[in-house]
């Protein structure tokens, strides 16, 4: 059976392997594909980066010898700010473009002078631990684990970096759906996350979902339906069963 690939990209700090359980739930016709980013997972002695347009295109470069249409890209976050930089590498190395783009939990390009002022330089320790107590996705038992913190918060500063130091160019706008994710408590504002619309000459939508930053953990049921719906009718654009 031919599949629907959904390149999935993690939020900073994160592991891709965040989106793994949503292989059990999503239908066989849809290929979940979390992409690992370097100096974490099982990419953890690899040097982390901190430009996004380097970042996007190594990875581009990595997944275009064997991907094949038709293809998605979901992120969350800065995972969503990069999906949308590898859509555009992938295009430059001749792949066709994705069937749709999801973006989630986070200003568009062209919205973030202040998203990310607090981003643009190096945060301390206390610092990156205090922004984690702040986004409600990490317990107070992990941010006290000390050897745990001195794994993670390296792979933060850098994630935060690449969102800090991201500077938006100029491009001919994909030709893909793009479809956002907010979160009704969350930091974006819902003029950043229109601001998407900006990105694409094609179709748009916004859904909002109740909670704060990590709304697609709250809700996963939802997202994963949203995310279904919208690439069932690809799907079915490609002559691919969806009965599964």
């Amino acid at each position: 059976m031919t599949q629907l690939t959904l390149l999935c990209l993690p939020y900073s700090g994160a592991s891709a392997m965040v989106y793994s359980r949503w292989r059990r739930t999503l239908p066989q016709w849809l290929h979940v594909q979390p992409v690992e980013l370097p100096g974490r997972g099982a990419r953890f002695d690899e040097p982390l980066h901190t430009d996004m347009g380097s970042l996007a295109m190594q990875l581009a470069r990595e997944l275009y010898p064997t991907l094949q249409a038709p293809y998605a890209l979901f992120g969350h976050s800065l995972g969503a700010l990069l999906a949308c930089e590898i859509a555009h590498a992938l295009r430059e190395l001749g792949s066709p473009e994705p069937v749709a783009l999801f973006a989630s939990g986070t200003a568009a390009p062209t919205m973030r002078a202040d998203y990310d002022r607090d981003f643009a330089k190096a945060k301390t320790d206390a610092e990156l631990i205090e922004q984690l107590r702040t986004l409600n996705g990490t317990s107070e038992e992990i941010l006290a684990n000390e050897e745990l913190m001195a794994l993670t918060l390296p792979i933060l500063r850098a994630d935060f970096l690449l969102c800090g130091r991201f500077q938006p160019r100029q491009r001919p706008l994909l030709n893909s759906p793009v479809h956002v994710f907010g979160g009704t408590a969350d930091k974006a504002t819902t003029e950043q996350l229109m601001g998407w619309r900006r990105e694409t000459t094609g179709s748009f939508s916004v859904d909002m979902l109740a909670g704060g930053h990590f709304f697609i953990h709250e809700h996963e049921a939802k997202v994963l339906r949203l995310i279904k719906d919208q690439l069932s009718v690809h799907h079915r654009r490609h002559g691919l069963a969806t009965s599964a």
